[in-house]
């Protein structure tokens, strides 16, 4: 990957004019500098750049519409920070091979590029986006947007209002992009985020805030932790207890004082058509939701709902403390299954895509080792202590297996925290490799050899719950470990696997858990800047330049769009 701006031969002013009084304006006066986060695969810049202002953009006719909608979209937005009118051409196929005369920007579907890529050329005659797929169209407008004066992300495409900036200041800017050569394509099929909102509820709205920051960075995999023991928030209509009762803890613990409560309820959940509104708002940002059920542990919530559901029939209170509790779901009753079923079924209709994140992390067995019918259960199966695994283990693994079957039957993987992978696990199933404590031969090689596909969130490198300095009077309460934005930045955890293995690791993601973090202006701050490290490490993988490069393309250009955009941040590393 040419990571770094290659600098060619200053090209001289030049004025094209084309058809119909339409002109393609350049000039040779660039003095503004280019940063692109993710960085581009290859960036080649030149001296010179291209006027879009008061401009025609020429589109293939064969894109889909929502591709089209788009492109008009930042013709608009563009229109509307330059005061001039961006125009619309729209090309027969036959047409669609390079620029088009008097267009100073042309949008051509490129059937030889690969999912998710895109290139762009610029050059006095006008610029080219090639562009492959829906998302491959989105990157490559918010790449153009980086090219742009920052003063873009002053105005509003009607999705997405900015912040404290009145478009006034606006006036006077030159809408200009640099002459450059352009290829850009993904390490990482999935560039993911997770959300927790189970310990702390936030809402539609700051959802939606935190897809649009992640969109504007190329992120595409939103994991939404949506069941928990502190919090039930997904509406299920068969079982309206789990929000009735399940979603609303009557009090929490005081920061880190464990025998603490400050007696003041916290609740909420989502209803489905609030679920079905969020998922349609990402997928137009080209971000796909997995959402997760957490099972068979991390249950207390639905068995403060449904007690009939644990092995000892409670009472249960939903639960007002973090860490792991003993109770979980009952491994040895029908009745549980049928829940599961029930619950699966209801959330799985309601997002589209491929994966189904079952949770499947610290599940204690100690219920399951004294409860009849669990026990039962386990001799029914035929299980029994192997191999350095209990038979309370391999019972987990029956009924991830039941749950990975319901699933399959709506065409949907399971995907599970890699405790789901001790015993017994289909090979279909994704594993979310988790324990950064653990070597790396001990777990991500062992899981890649043995056929799993993973998706990487070990915590001492992707936990942004953790406090971004050793210094913690100059950070919010947080989960009492460190991660810097140096540090996650210089992550490589896969330098021990064969090409056979790496072929496994499909992508990355980072987890915000909210056990410490109830205000939404603390989730912002704990996602950036550290989410712009997660977005180079997703999109250019191994090949990435230098942490003060790095620190440098987002000091130069990303500080200024979330100071528009209205996101609080850390500004130091």
């Amino acid at each position: 990957m040419k990571f770094r701006m290659l600098l060619l031969a200053a090209l001289p002013l030049v004025l094209a004019v084309g058809c119909g009084g339409n002109e393609v304006r350049t000039t040779d006066n660039i003095a503004r500098e280019c940063a692109l986060i993710p960085f581009p695969r290859v960036f080649e810049l030149q001296e010179g750049g291209l006027y879009l202002d008061a401009s025609t953009f020429a589109v293939d006719s064969r894109f889909d519409n929502a591709s089209k909608e788009k492109i008009r979209e930042f013709a608009s937005l563009l229109s509307d920070c330059s005061g001039t009118r961006v125009r619309i051409k729209e090309l027969a196929p036959a047409a669609g091979n390079g620029s088009v005369e008097g267009a100073s920007l042309s949008f051509v579907l490129d059937d030889s590029l690969s999912p998710e890529e895109y290139s762009l050329d610029a050059g006095p005659q006008g610029a080219v986006v090639r562009a492959s797929d829906y998302n491959s169209v989105l990157y490559s407008l918010a790449t153009l947007r980086q090219l742009l004066p920052v003063e873009i992300y002053c105005c509003s495409d009607g999705s997405r209002c900015t912040a404290g900036v009145a478009k006034s200041s606006c006036k006077g800017v030159e809408w200009t992009i640099p002459f450059c050569h352009i290829e850009d394509y993904p390490q990482y099929s999935y560039r993911g985020v997770m959300l927790d909102c189970s310990r702390h509820f936030f809402t539609v709205d700051e959802v939606k805030r935190f897809l649009d920051i992640m969109a504007e960075y190329k992120l595409n995999r939103f994991h939404w932790h949506l069941t928990d023991d502190q919090g039930w928030r997904v509406e299920i209509k068969k079982y309206p207890q789990l929000t009735e009762v399940g979603s609303v803890r009557g009090g929490t613990m005081v920061g880190r004082d464990f025998d603490s409560d400050d007696g003041v309820p916290h609740g909420g959940f989502y209803t489905q058509d609030e679920l079905r509104d969020v998922v349609a708002y990402a997928q137009e940002l080209g971000i796909t939701i997995v959402p997760e059920v957490d099972l068979p542990g991390h249950m207390v919530a639905a068995l403060a709902s449904y007690p009939e559901l644990g092995c000892t029939g409670g009472p249960y209170d939903v639960r007002r403390i973090w860490g792991i509790a003993d109770d979980v779901l009952c491994a040895g009753k029908d009745a549980t299954y049928r829940f599961l079923d029930d619950v699966i079924n209801e959330i799985a209709d309601i997002f589209p895509g491929e994966l189904f994140h079952i949770g499947g992390d610290e599940c204690p067995k100690v219920r399951w080792e004294n409860c009849p019918d669990c026990q039962a259960k386990i001799a029914e199966l035929g299980l029994a202590d192997k191999d350095g695994v209990s038979a309370e283990q391999y019972l987990q693994n029956y009924v991830t297996d039941h749950v990975r079957q319901t699933l399959a039957a709506k065409g949907k993987r399971i995907i599970g925290w890699e405790e789901i992978a001790e015993g017994n696990l289909d090979k279909n199933a994704m594993v979310h490799y988790w324990r950064g404590w653990k070597s790396v031969e001990e777990t991500l090689c062992k899981f890649t050899a043995d056929g799993y596909d993973v998706l990487m969130s070990p915590t001492n490198f992707f936990y942004i719950d953790y406090a971004q300095s050793e210094d913690r009077s100059s950070e919010p309460l947080s989960y009492n470990s460190t991660l810097t934005i140096e540090k996650m930045y210089l992550y490589d955890s896969t330098k021990l696997l064969s090409p056979e293995q790496l072929a496994h690791v499909k992508g990355v993601q980072a987890n915000l858990w909210t056990e410490y973090i109830a205000d939404w202006k603390q989730i912002e701050y704990m996602l950036l800047p550290r989410m712009f490290a997660l977005s180079c490490i997703a999109w250019d993988g191994d090949e990435r330049p230098d942490f003060e490069t790095f620190m440098d393309e987002v000091r130069k250009h990303q500080f200024q769009v979330l100071d528009i955009l209205g996101y609080n941040y850390r500004k130091g590393n």
